[in-house]
């Protein structure tokens, strides 16, 4: 039986991708702060009690080296970081801490305590940042435009070095947005999702939103794990690009979103003063605030994951509005059951 170590698996990436690896035969470790925050993930996929349940903390080099003692994982998936883009410009010497010097105290453990581990980090589409409109590839030059993308990149980087420079099999999945009824609500697709939940039932006005016309690639989280889990099984680490090839604005989104709920938006103004309004009633629904547009705005985020498809056999299958779907019929049941 493999052992699997997922960092932050509370997550959804995590819980999805130790569904996958519990349904594959894997003795499955979740590395969490202490704290029982996003334990409803692994309830809600049924597994909880499955996941052997350990404490970790990415700024810590002993506990990290202790733990891979203790454990002694085949196979080693981080998703642990700051991960909110906002935030990070708020906070970005704690985002940086987190997720680029933490990053490096979990491959020097790795490269101490167990150099035939295999290594998964989590690096994003935001390393491109604004390196024009076209699909991006493995091959495209970087361009972050925040400190998380920043400190990303930093991991990216140090995860390819640690590979090339003492022979880790380390890899890389630049991961576009992926979404999934087990998106946190802090982020836009899911704070959209939850809002037309609750104004289907009554229990909301509407919804603020930053810039409705950033596009980004949305693809579902349970299909992306299945190629994080494919990279670690490939004879030598390599870097991919997941993402789905086809973008959408957030106008897109909430659009979608407020259909799946019943509802039919039509778009009235523009820039800071639009809005989404019911066709129906004439109520307003949705509405833009610049609280939440970012200092340095990405506007296009488009990925190409033809060496994913080449080397992995991987194809993401869920499309963009069935995605969506998914997320609010989730989130309205979620509501009934309250």
């Amino acid at each position: 039986m493999k052992k699997a170590l997922i960092t932050g698996n509370r997550g959804q990436d995590g819980a999805y991708l130790s569904q996958l690896l519990l349904s594959k035969g894997y003795e499955v470790y979740g590395a969490d702060r202490a704290g029982d925050s996003g334990l409803w993930r692994l309830r809600e996929l049924g597994i909880e009690s499955r996941v052997k349940e350990t404490y970790l903390d990415i700024l810590e080099l002993t506990n990290i080296m202790d733990l891979l003692e203790k454990v002694r994982p085949d196979e080693i998936y981080n998703f642990a970081a700051q991960s909110f883009v906002k935030m990070s410009f708020e906070q970005p010497i704690l985002t940086a801490e987190i997720n680029a010097v933490g990053v490096t105290r979990m491959l020097e453990a790795i490269r101490k305590v167990r150099p035939a581990a295999r290594f998964y980090q989590a690096s994003t589409a935001e390393l491109f940042g604004s390196t024009g409109s076209a699909q991006r590839n493995e091959t495209t030059a970087f361009h972050p435009k925040s400190p998380y993308g920043v400190s990303k990149l930093y991991a990216h980087w140090i995860t390819v070095n640690y590979r090339e420079a003492y022979g880790l099999h380390a890899s890389c999945g630049i991961m576009f947005n992926h979404e999934s009824p087990l998106r946190g609500g802090e982020f836009v697709t899911r704070k959209i999702t939850m809002a037309a939940a609750r104004i289907k039932k009554g229990l909301q006005d509407k919804v603020h939103v930053g810039n409705l016309a950033a596009r980004r690639d949305w693809g579902y989280a349970r299909e992306y794990v299945e190629a994080i889990w494919r990279m670690l099984q490939q004879p030598k680490a390599d870097d991919y690009i997941l993402a789905t090839g086809r973008s959408h604005t957030v106008r897109e989104f909430a659009a979608a979103a407020f259909s799946a709920a019943g509802f039919k938006l039509e778009w009235k103004g523009r820039g800071l003063a639009e809005k989404g309004v019911d066709a129906r009633t004439g109520r307003v629904l949705v509405e833009v605030s610049k609280e939440f547009y970012r200092p340095a705005e990405v506007d296009l985020l488009v990925g190409d994951a033809a060496k994913a498809r080449a080397k992995l056999g991987w194809t993401p299958v869920t499309k963009f509005k069935d995605l969506v779907a998914l997320m609010v019929e989730a989130d309205m049941k979620r509501l009934e059951i309250q």
